[in-house]
């Protein structure tokens, strides 16, 4: 942080802070809040149940609160009871990755506002899953984005932004490594100015604004008359969550790395198997050829695809076959 004076450093010891996030995206933030500034409490999402067994577990940001004896606040639906979070009387309420709508009796209670993390260079990306679509949409690059909220969703206005490069082997969980970080540090460097009543504030274009929708399942399945590079685009920014997937002699096989190919094989069938490489299964797509190199069938365990080939009686008996 730059030009902070004594006077900077004891308004901080003041403010009292309330912090909402769910996901491990969200805990390098609070720590960072936590080691710098009072919170007085944190807002995130119910327990839900993960995995097979459905096991109940809490999510990062209630975890890591809970390590540190923080309150931990967890409203089925922060629209109806929002009242608590009023209760701890919060000069400050900064968001990141929340997962909720936040009402607006919020908003406008805190003296320096309702702030919030976002994890792309706003209004590119609004929405739930901006870190995937980032990569699946091809962009150059990507980056962080502090706003103050607004009732409708990440239509705010723009307090600061810093941006980095989306490189060619990056996967949605490196990336969101990368943008924690960046987002934790651009945030360190604005709150000053939030808490000094100094931020500019730039209104969003929306006519520039494209969106960001959470994954589903559509989403996820692989169209093998796409490109190679949409695919390629695809299985990287599905990677590590949840998973890019096509049908294999009917049973799901997630996708998890792959690399393009140099294979043109104009006279076979979209998803058609061409061929057999030592790391890999060529497949046709609609302008060449993606090379499948990390899988997961149904039921099992992730693999490289060498190992799968290494377990078939004929590695070749695979070609021909048709990938949905």
């Amino acid at each position: 942080m730059n030009n902070i004076d004594i006077n900077d450093l004891k308004v901080k010891k003041d403010v009292k802070i309330v912090f909402m996030g769910t996901p491990e995206f969200s805990v390098p933030i609070l720590e960072a809040l936590m080691e710098k500034y009072n919170v007085k409490g944190v807002v995130t999402q119910p327990d839900k149940p993960v995995g097979r067994k459905g096991e109940i577990v809490p999510s990062p940001v209630k975890k890591f609160a809970q390590d540190n004896l923080v309150l931990v606040l967890q409203p089925q639906n922060i629209k109806e009871d929002w009242q608590e979070v009023v209760s701890l009387h919060p000069d400050l309420i900064i968001t990141a990755a929340y997962g909720q709508i936040i009402p607006r009796e919020l908003l406008v209670y805190p003296e320096y506002g309702c702030i919030n993390v976002h994890a792309s260079l706003l209004p590119k990306l609004r929405g739930g899953a901006p870190i995937h679509h980032a990569i699946i949409d091809g962009h150059s690059k990507t980056g962080v984005t502090i706003m103050y909220m607004s009732p409708r969703m990440d239509e705010g206005d723009i307090i600061s932004q810093k941006e980095i490069p989306i490189e060619e082997n990056d996967t949605c969980s490196s990336l969101h490594d990368k943008l924690s970080i960046l987002g934790r540090d651009l945030l360190l460097e604005t709150l000053p100015s939030i808490i000094n009543k100094t931020a500019s504030r730039t209104k969003q274009n929306s006519e520039e604004a494209t969106y960001a929708p959470n994954i589903d399942k559509e989403t996820e399945k692989i169209n093998f008359s796409n490109t190679k590079k949409q695919i390629y685009n695809k299985i990287r920014g599905l990677n590590s969550w949840p998973g890019a997937y096509c049908l294999f002699e009917g049973k799901r096989m997630k996708i998890w790395e792959s690399k393009i190919g140099e294979g043109n094989y104009s006279d076979k069938l979209d998803g058609q198997i061409v061929k057999i490489y030592p790391d890999g299964i060529g497949v046709k797509v609609s302008n060449g050829e993606i090379i499948l190199t990390q899988i997961q069938i149904e039921g099992k365990s992730k693999m490289k695809v060498s190992d799968f080939l290494n377990g078939l009686q004929n590695k070749n008996s695979i070609i021909g076959k048709i990938l949905e």
